[in-house]
């Protein structure tokens, strides 16, 4: 992240002895990405952290590769027809992957009864439905329907559920996903005119420490499989931290569109960039103001990239039979654009009040066996007249 935070109580200066009421040292953890020259957290807890009672293998990250295809054509997917099941991390289901990114739908109906850690790369959850707490070893984050939630590889963290449904559309990255890089100065600090900006960010504002010296279960994903530690005490045991490196939310409805004479092409609303793929937001917005403006998309071929959209809500300019919850691919090479009437319908019109989620990759995608028992398999036609 771009800006310092700190919660709880930290020492004067990094490395030196902090010790507790009792006279006993907290222990302090550096949590720094790209070794010891990235941005970086430093935490102070109470008991050891890399003790472990027990370590196991119990099982693969599902990718699907067997009963996955690659796509040909334009396709889309009713997630709306996916039954909810098992907790937020368990129940994601992947639908679209590459080497670069996994794009999943989870729809929890049980809560976690242990923590995760993801040591492959950063986590992007879109809070589709349902509110909750994010809590990790960084605090307390509050969510609900619209946050991005942006959680950096590494952290310790459980989802507790508030009441009603859930749904999250989660994009699980093999690096970092921050802000576009065009979007910051040579400081870290967003440009005047980014679309938002650091009074848009939510960071954790609630440090709860627990002292509880009894075992509690961590899973960590790490080289494609998933193992689980038994640790001999409670693992948000941090008495206070301070850095660069921590979750932090970031509600949809807050990006800033641009709005142009003419037609302004998908990149003015992307929101954030990772490794192989950026993400963007489509929010309400006015049209273009030209007087023979065609507010709607032109027809476009995506030459190097995958284009995944996620509709959350609204009615999208460009396409019909979409609902919420809908998931469109266009791959490479296979022009796509409005379908058919809606170019015209478009001109005259003064706003869109649509809500959705791109994603591009610029690796061609799977598509998963979840995703195809979904699938409208008439979409690919629809731009028959």
């Amino acid at each position: 992240m771009p800006f310092y935070h700190k919660l709880g109580i930290v020492p004067k200066k990094r490395h030196i002895q902090f010790r507790n009421p009792k006279g006993g040292l907290y222990l302090e953890e550096v949590f720094g990405t790209q070794g010891f020259s990235g941005i970086q957290s430093i935490l102070y807890h109470l008991h050891t952290p890399s003790a472990a009672r027990d370590y196991e293998m119990i099982g693969q990250v599902p990718m699907d590769e067997e009963g996955s295809d690659q796509p040909g054509h334009h396709r889309h997917f009713r997630t709306s027809a996916l039954k909810p099941s098992g907790d937020p991390v368990a129940s994601r289901l992947p639908l679209l992957f590459n080497d670069d990114v996994r794009i999943c739908l989870a729809k929890p109906t049980e809560p976690m009864n242990y923590f995760y850690r993801n040591a492959e790369g950063d986590e992007l959850i879109f809070v589709h439905q349902g509110t909750g707490v994010l809590e990790s070893v960084f605090g307390e984050l509050r969510f609900g329907p619209g946050d991005y939630l942006v959680i950096p590889v590494g952290t310790t963290y459980r989802l507790n559920l508030g009441e009603g449904d859930n749904v999250h559309y989660v994009i699980e990255a093999k690096g970092p996903i921050a802000p576009p890089s065009r979007y910051l100065n040579q400081y870290g600090q967003f440009m005047e005119d980014a679309p938002f900006c650091e009074r848009d960010i939510r960071v954790p504002d609630r440090l709860v420490t627990h002292d509880e010296q009894r075992d509690h279960e961590i899973r960590i994903r790490q080289k494609g499989k998933i193992f689980r530690a038994v640790v001999p005490h409670h693992p948000l045991d941090v008495v206070g931290w301070d850095g660069y490196v921590y979750p932090w939310a970031f509600h949809i409805e807050d990006f800033e569109p641009r709005v142009g004479k003419i037609h302004l092409p998908p990149p003015v609303h992307q929101t954030f960039q990772g490794p192989g793929f950026v993400v963007c937001s489509f929010v309400p917005r006015l049209y273009d103001f030209h007087p023979e403006a065609i507010p709607a998309p032109y027809y476009h071929s995506n030459i190097d990239s995958d284009e995944v959209l996620y509709y959350v809500h609204g009615e999208f300019m460009s396409r019909k039979g979409i609902e919420p919850g809908s998931l469109t691919l266009h791959p490479r090479g296979v022009v796509h654009g409005p379908q058919p009437g809606k170019i015209e319908a478009s001109i005259g019109q003064r706003e869109t009040n649509e809500l959705a989620v791109m994603v591009d990759t610029f690796r061609p995608l799977t598509v998963s066996t979840h995703a195809r028992e979904c699938e409208d398999s008439g979409y690919p036609f629809s731009w028959l007249a």
